[in-house]
């Protein structure tokens, strides 16, 4: 069965492919393929540029670094620096959910641009930005700091935001961090991860490693873990933390989501680092660990069979304090995740669904389909890299179509084609299918959803599942494959 469906899926594939010119079908194969043996290497290729012409959903570097990595960082202003179509996209589109005043000591819903002009491009924009840091400093004293996330044409005409940045932190004695992340950086909003990370490491960690715990009043303990790379979209990272206290361990840091300047300042003072983002800031990790011996684990907390697993992973890292601590924990809230599995399975079981989402969702949210019974066809990211799709294979099964970049094209064909129950993609793909008579459900900030995170986010993810099949909605308009003719 799984051979025949790795061969029908092929020929899928070529037959997609026959629509693009010689050239742009023979760059296009390399980045489609099927999964032939669970856990072993699916050969896609992926982080190269797009085809020029072809309808990609990727972001920009500056998308990566403003609106991923450092944006959710609450407690500090953050500057879209350049023209203001880029500042407004950036503005609070990831549902980052934290706790604070908004305007007073937390700033993640207000939006901060240059607002780069003619002039600013003809004569720089140093001097422009100089003013407002200390207009900033005047209006939001409460502020822990500043970040400058540069635009394309600060880059094009070579402003110095980093001397700029120095110059701002001796006058309002706080820290500000310039990013280079012009949007034409990279091939994606991943470069745009790697930078902001790099100035994590050269504006925030390598200073803050001259100054001892005992400076600043930190008392450490055994069990002081660091959650690196939850952006707490719906509210996710609470869900998380609360099963790592709950487990016996004390998150020092929470970055980047409901973080403050401080936790990311804290977390190379911890004994382990928990990563759930690894495409996002595994960088920052390696780094820890070279550095100061910090270990490092990238955990899943989607559905029970994951959350289980991932909770001993974490334990075996600590005591049998910890670990018994673990098993408390997960038996207590198995009656809770087999009802929500008694109450779904029998109206999601056998339902395919495809994937196509940034980060880590096309292949950490395959085991709670699993739980609920729901098969998953067709997985890819974004801008997924080598050692994402290595440990999709984990994952998904035989047979499972894989896509690197998806173009809009190849989305549309291999839907209509594997005739999926279920598209679970981004907000650029949402309308397309949903007009196509799809059911739908917008991946990267849970549709307006959540938590999907830990025990009772899969109640919540089991509930939105349901919703979006079983709608009575879908009896008013039908999928391409069930019209008539």
């Amino acid at each position: 069965m799984a051979s025949e469906k790795i061969e029908q899926n092929k020929q899928l594939i070529q037959e997609v492919l026959e629509a693009y010119p010689a050239k742009a079908a023979k760059r296009r194969k390399k980045h489609l393929n099927v999964i032939e043996e669970k856990g072993a290497d699916c050969g896609v290729k992926s982080n190269v540029k797009s085809v020029p012409g072809v309808m990609t959903t990727r972001g920009c570097a500056f998308a990566g670094a403003k609106g991923v990595v450092w944006g959710p960082v609450k407690d500090m202003v953050h500057i879209s620096h350049g023209p203001v179509g880029c500042g407004y996209y950036s503005w609070a589109g990831r549902r980052n959910y934290y706790n604070g005043v908004t305007g007073i000591d937390s700033f993640g819903t207000m939006q901060f641009t240059s607002d780069f002009q003619e002039r600013d491009i003809v004569f720089g924009g140093d001097k422009k930005l100089a003013k407002i840091m200390n207009e900033i400093e005047e209006l939001f004293p409460l502020n822990a700091g500043i970040t400058i996330e540069s635009e394309c044409p600060v880059g094009l005409i070579g402003d110095d935001i980093e001397a700029v940045a120095k110059k701002a932190s001796k006058e309002i004695n706080k820290p500000v961090v310039p990013v280079r992340c012009e949007g034409f950086r990279g091939v994606s909003q991943s470069l745009g991860h790697h930078i902001a990370n790099d100035t994590v490491r050269d504006w925030v960690y390598e200073p803050s490693a001259k100054i001892t715990n005992e400076e600043i009043g930190f008392e450490k303990t055994p069990y002081d873990v660091s959650l690196i790379a939850d952006y707490n979209i719906g509210g996710d990272g609470w869900s998380s933390r609360l099963l790592l206290d709950e487990i016996g361990l004390r998150v020092v840091s929470q970055a980047t989501g409901d973080g403050t300047y401080n936790e990311v300042f804290m977390a190379p003072r911890v004994n382990l680092n928990l990563i759930h983002c690894y495409r996002s800031m595994n960088y920052i990790c390696r780094y820890m660990e070279e550095e100061y011996g910090i270990p490092w684990v990238e955990f899943n907390f989607f559905g029970p069979s994951q959350i289980a697993k991932s909770l001993r992973k974490i334990a075996s890292f600590f005591d049998d304090k910890i670990k018994e601590n673990t098993e408390k924990v997960i038996a207590r809230y198995q009656e809770q995740a087999d009802a929500v599995i008694a109450k779904y399975r029998p109206r999601l079981e056998g339902k395919k669904v495809m994937m196509m989402v940034g980060g880590l969702r096309p292949r950490h949210i395959i085991p709670a389909f699993d739980d609920l019974g729901m098969e998953v066809i067709g997985t890819g990211y974004e801008f997924g890299h080598g050692d994402d799709y290595k440990r999709t294979a984990d994952y998904a099964q035989e047979g499972t179509l894989i896509y690197d970049d998806v173009s809009g094209y190849e989305f549309e064909e291999f839907a209509k084609k594997l005739k999926p129950d279920l598209i679970a993609s981004g907000i650029k793909e949402k309308y397309v299918f949903q007009k196509m008579g799809m059911p739908f459900r917008q991946m990267h900030s849970w549709d307006y959803s959540g938590p999907y995170h830990g025990y009772d986010g899969f109640a919540i993810f089991a509930r939105d599942m349901d919703l979006a099949l079983n709608s009575p909605t879908w009896n008013l308009i039908k999928a391409p494959w069930k019209q008539a003719g």
